[in-house]
This record gives C-alpha cells, structure tokens and sequence, in this order.
C-alpha cells in the first residue's frame, strides 16, 4: 500500500516513494528539491503566467520534464541565437532535453505552469526551496551534495 505525505522531505539517497503529480500540483515555490541520489535529482517547478525556467544550457546533464498542469512554450536548440526547436506544451506532456542544448520554458497559459524536473547527475543542494526564479538565481550555496556523483567541472550556460 502506498504512503501519502504532505510535505515532500528530500532524504537523500534512500529509498523513497511519493505521489509526485499531486506533490508537483501542491508546490508553489519556484523549485523544490524532493530527492537527491547519487546519479540523479527531482525537482518541483512553480511557474507563474507570463514566467519562465529560464534560457539555459547544461553540458553534462540531460533532463526530463513533465508539466503536471498548465501550459506552455518550449524552446531548444543547439546555440541560444538558434532555438530551432519550439513547440506548445500542456498537462501531461513531457519535455526530453538533451546535455548541452539550450532550453527554455515559458508558461503561455493563465495558471501557473506546475513541472517536476529530473536531472541526471544532481544540480541542486539536497532539499534546497527556491520560492521565486530570482532567489534562485541570486543563491549562491546552491551546489549537489559531496556525495553524487558529478562530470568534471563544467559551468552551465545561461542566456
């Protein structure tokens, strides 16, 4: 039998169970770190209308999102003056970035857009809350655990 909780707890790599569509429904902070492993890390994205995740581009991870609510406009490509790729996106859909290209979501609907993020390695401090993009962006002490497992040094890309 399953376990519910209502307060998602990120307990490290361990295992662990949790209904992650009503967790990522519930969750308005911009993200929320709800487990870390060695390999691989989940997050809970919030996105207000208008907003977005943010143009960036990861050399060593490759993601996996899916919007749990909302909708949206995705956008990637190989250079952030060339997103060749953009489609429209809503509940249920998944998005497939691949290390290294340039990414971007922006919530299109009028709702915010509610994601969870699977990064593979880690990007995130074990359990880390980042209530907006800019105090997201403005954390400095956001790094993975010692213990995951990481690439050699390689800085993400913003735009």
């Amino acid at each position: 039998m399953g376990h519910i909780v209502d307060q998602i707890t990120d307990i490290g790599p361990k295992p662990w169970a949790f209904d992650i569509e009503r967790a990522t429904t519930d969750n308005r902070n911009y993200r929320s770190v709800a487990w870390s492993g060695r390999y691989l890390q989940v997050t809970l994205m919030s996105i207000p209308v208008g907003g977005d995740i943010g143009l960036e581009a990861h050399p060593e991870t490759d993601q996996f999102l899916r919007l749990d609510a909302g909708s949206g406009r995705v956008q990637m490509g190989l250079a952030k003056d060339k997103l060749t790729f953009d489609m429209d996106v809503s509940d249920g859909w998944c998005v497939l970035v691949p290390a290294g290209a340039w990414h971007n979501i922006t919530n299109t609907g009028k709702m915010p857009m509610q994601v969870y993020a699977i990064y593979a390695p880690a990007h995130h401090t074990p359990g880390k809350v980042q209530a907006t993009a800019a105090a997201a962006e403005a954390d400095k002490a956001d790094k993975p655990a010692p213990w995951s497992v990481q690439p050699k040094a390689v800085p993400d890309k913003h735009g």
